[in-house]
């Protein structure tokens, strides 16, 4: 599954960040990188962008590039 699937409140961990050039090395420099938990925190009222917290700070990221990262839901305990 991408991250932009993900509901709001849901853990995930990153599996892969795909894409190339600049967008992939764009979103690696803002930590969105394999094996990071991240959680959608809220969505814009018209569903993009998407707020995500990660590494201890909230990211907003368009649903558009959202789509290049591909996650694993994390069960919580």
């Amino acid at each position: 599954m991408t991250l932009c699937e993900l509901e709001i409140g849901r853990k995930a961990r990153i599996i892969s960040v795909d894409g190339s050039g600049a967008l992939r090395d764009r979103l690696l420099d803002m930590g969105l990188t394999p094996r990071t938990l991240v959680m959608i925190r809220k969505t814009a009222p018209l569903g993009d962008p998407i707020e995500l917290t990660l590494r201890s700070y909230e990211l907003t990221l368009r649903k558009d590039d959202a789509k290049n990262i591909r996650v694993e839901r994390v069960e919580e305990a």
